[in-house]
């Protein structure tokens, strides 16, 4: 009788960075003149993940 092949345990997922949603990416206000007013958003890197968009710990 032939011995089972033994499988390696999976790795558990990554899971996702909750600021950017896994995306790598978050919105970041653009700011002009003096009075510094919002303009408009543009994206930006996600210090939380540092753009990979898996959690980097618990």
């Amino acid at each position: 009788m032939a011995a089972k092949k033994q499988t390696s345990p999976r790795p558990p997922a990554a899971k996702q960075c909750g600021p950017c949603k896994g995306t790598g990416e978050v919105p970041v206000s653009v700011r002009v003149g003096r009075k510094r007013r919002v303009v408009g958003h543009q994206s930006g890197l996600c210090l939380g993940c540092l753009g990979t968009g898996e959690a980097l710990q618990d």
